[in-house]
């Protein structure tokens, strides 16, 4: 048998920001062309027309590639190399394309390391997704329908003057319900406005003339229509009836189409009593309005919220108790186990669901970072619990986050030590109670509470008996 001499050049290597845009293009075909089904690793090294072990080389985003099979990738998917895509790397033999007019070897090696590699690579999932963090697009696979919570959202925001109530702790997915009942509006040729309330400033919303009046221009502006709001804006009458004015006689005059109004984390207005006060009845007489005024009925309000407000609102001038409440559900078994088939991962029924759910519940943004780990890690789920109930693991950073909440509160962070260190659910004071609600760290029995998983109840519990004793060193 004849050996082919073997080139050797300098290699490339795929940056993260090639990847990203490498996945995203795979990821759109995989949903035109195969239902949001991903490639397996053969049908990209056909599509491709590289080895299953260039594949493989190529994800690792450490190991050098020939520039041309880099090229020859990126040109299956309609995209062109750019300088940002990759670095320049290490020496590399250049075996990685069977089509590339430069490569002379063994031919009866090359089949070898083919099927070694397939072999090796075709029982694990390619992952071709990004790390779960934020809102599912639209047009992801990844995003798990809780019916009949859609059905219902798309339903009622074809009702004139409706209000649609979405409430859930964060992480839960609320915006991504949120982006589809918007993509469905777009498909009625409706108009949409998101505002979120984390964007507008302190100073505004400590001025009820002042916020209305941002209100009504960054609304304006989202519908592309000039604001012209000194010449409407009538201070004689003041800012409420000013605001209603503005809307019911300049947008919704202007517009021949519903106007899709969300509002994001309008939790952020309950730290502002005297403008949630004012604000609040004003979207509420909006609804009552819309029974008998066709310009109303124009406007959909969406509010999305985590948890109910503990501030004292009359029920009669609230937003708050009309209109249909959504509250997302954590994921069942069976969902978790159509997300976990989608990230590719064959799980037998029952089994791996219910070991991950027994450390983490159905928690949505959870479980997804866990099937990252399992997809693109390389992790067992073995090694991903036992991390995670030793030192946090994966959810190291998530957790953080919510310990320093609780260290911003003493008081709080004392009260939830009971809620872990508990045999069973207990009773709280219910300011108390909104407060860990708010966070997302407790689930309800009942009128009674618990911690929201056992990663939880384990984490906590070790984090704040470690709080205490260092205390009483000092004491």
């Amino acid at each position: 048998m004849q050996k082919s001499k073997l080139k050797r050049k300098r290699g490339v290597i795929l940056t993260p920001t090639g990847l990203k845009r490498l996945q995203a293009a795979i990821l759109a075909q995989e949903i035109t062309e195969n239902y949001g089904q991903h490639f397996t690793v053969e049908e990209l090294s056909h599509r491709i027309s590289v080895s299953p072990k260039t594949l493989s080389r190529l994800w690792s985003l450490n190991v050098s590639v020939d520039k041309k099979t880099l090229k020859l990738c990126f040109s299956a998917f309609n995209l062109k190399l750019t300088e940002e895509d990759y670095t320049i790397g290490d020496e590399t033999d250049d075996i990685s394309d069977p089509n590339l007019d430069s490569i002379e070897i063994d031919s009866s090696q090359e089949t070898n390391s083919q099927n070694s590699s397939f072999s090796s690579q075709s029982d694990k999932p390619v992952c071709l997704c990004s790390f779960p963090d934020g809102p599912v697009p639209v047009d992801s696979p990844f995003y798990i329908e809780r019916p009949p919570i859609e059905q219902l959202a798309y339903q009622e925001i074809t009702q004139p003057g409706c209000v649609l109530r979405i409430r859930s702790p964060r992480e839960m997915g609320k915006t991504s319900l949120v982006l589809r009942v918007l993509a469905f509006a777009e498909e009625l040729n409706y108009h949409k406005v998101i505002i979120n309330c984390l964007q507008i400033d302190s100073d505004s919303l400590k001025d009820l003339n002042k916020f209305l009046r941002c209100f009504c221009t960054r609304v304006a502006q989202a519908l592309n229509i000039d604001p012209k709001l000194d010449e409407i804006w009538d201070e004689e009458i003041g800012s409420k009836l000013s605001c209603s004015f503005y809307f019911k006689s300049y947008l919704l005059k202007q517009i021949n189409h519903p106007i899709v109004l969300v509002l994001e984390q309008i939790d952020r207005f309950f730290e502002y009593p005297q403008l949630a006060q004012e604000f609040f009845p004003l979207l509420r007489s909006w609804y009552e309005e819309a029974r008998r005024d066709t310009d109303w009925q124009k406007l959909r309000l969406i509010v999305v919220y985590s948890t109910e407000a503990y501030v004292t609102l009359d029920l009669n001038r609230s937003p708050f108790n009309v209109g249909v409440p959504l509250r997302l559900p954590e994921f069942t078994e069976q969902q978790v186990e159509d997300l976990a088939q989608r990230y590719g991962l064959n799980w037998v029924k029952g089994k791996e669901s219910s070991q991950l759910m027994s450390l983490v519940g159905g928690h949505p943004s959870l479980i997804r970072i866990a099937l990252y780990h399992l997809t693109c890690q390389n992790m067992s789920l073995t090694t991903l619990i036992q991390e995670a109930l030793t030192n946090g693991g994966i959810y190291r950073y998530h957790l953080w986050r919510h310990w320093v909440k609780l260290q911003e509160n003493n008081h709080l962070a004392q009260v939830y030590g009971k809620v872990v260190r508990a045999d069973r659910s207990i009773s709280l004071d219910p300011v108390e109670t909104y407060q860990l609600e708010s966070l997302g760290v407790i689930a309800y029995e009942g009128d009674r509470v618990i911690p929201r998983c056992e990663l939880y109840r384990i984490h906590f519990k070790k984090q704040l008996s470690t709080t205490l004793e260092t205390n009483s060193i000092f004491l």
